[in-house]
């Protein structure tokens, strides 16, 4: 007999002790399946949840864009080596390009090259050749298809660096979120009975001169379009980076604060909701607290 069980007694209970054994067992177990079921509930503290808006600040693709088989067919050749090879699904479709152009600035630019390259019509119709002419429309067109095709491939996001991805996703972010666009068809938070009842006259808001960039769902937008990328490089073999850790851990502490300040600010009004689902963040973003791993 053991010493301990010496103290203990010799006559203790096995079968009550194996009982209480089994009991802790079932608790811990159930506690870890809670533990379990409250992470799945809350969400990830760090990436969300993948909406189409946030699949489209990885895919440089709008949200509402649709491709179809074809367009997503690379490696399809064309019928006749003259005509060029398909291009992208998302460089014809995307909204923001690179080097700060936009779609209808590309589209009149083309235009206008088009309209400087024409061959020239001989004034003298008798003299003028209607074959040659016709041929040197068909290889006018073509060169024109060429050339807009090969523009089209230098100015799309799908070619360009990170840095310029980044920057088109935040002036995505400001032109979705920014309140110069949400005023006009979201709701403000409606007036507490508190300011309801107030004697004291609020003050009207400056007027807003360019685009919002301040504002906390802006704001929010831009933290997640970046940690999205830090948390990215810091997968697989980028897990013993210091640097990065400690830059993804400050984004999202500030993260967190601003969706606090937020959720005290806009809780239950529409530019909270709005703002929850299309960048799909979910309660651990804000609540609890976020540890990287």
């Amino acid at each position: 007999m053991k010493p301990r069980e010496r103290r203990r007694g010799h006559y203790e209970d096995l079968y009550a002790r194996d009982q209480a054994r089994k009991r802790k067992a079932a608790n811990v177990a159930r506690q870890a399946e809670l533990k379990e079921q409250r992470a799945a509930v809350l969400g990830d503290p760090i990436r969300g949840v993948t909406t189409p808006f946030i699949r489209s600040l990885d895919s440089e693709l709008p949200s509402e864009a649709t491709t179809t088989v074809e367009d997503l067919s690379h490696t399809t050749s064309s019928a006749s080596p003259n005509e060029p090879p398909p291009s992208p699904a998302h460089a014809t479709s995307e909204a923001y390009l690179n080097y700060y152009l936009s779609r209808p600035e590309l589209e009149n630019s083309l235009e206008y090259s088009r309209s400087l390259s024409e061959p020239l019509i001989a004034t003298d119709r008798e003299r003028a050749d209607p074959a040659v002419e016709a041929a040197e429309a068909k290889t006018h067109d073509l060169g024109h298809k060429l050339a807009t095709e090969a523009i089209s491939r230098i100015v799309s996001l799908a070619n360009a660096s990170s840095k310029e991805r980044t920057r088109a996703n935040v002036q995505r972010i400001i032109d979705t979120f920014g309140r110069h666009s949400t005023d006009h068809h979201l709701k403000p938070k409606a007036p507490s009975l508190q300011s309801t009842y107030s004697t004291i006259t609020e003050q009207k808001p400056t007027p807003r001169a360019g685009p919002d960039t301040g504002s906390s769902e802006v704001q929010i937008g831009i933290l997640t379009a970046k940690i999205r990328i830090l948390a990215d490089r810091y997968e697989g073999a980028n897990r013993n980076d210091k640097v990065n850790k400690r830059n993804l851990r400050l984004l999202l502490h500030r993260r967190q604060k601003l969706l606090k300040y937020m959720q005290k600010k806009e809780r239950g009004s529409e530019r909270w909701f709005n703002m929850i689902e299309k960048m799909g963040l979910t309660e651990a973003t804000w609540k609890g607290q976020i540890a990287v791993q």
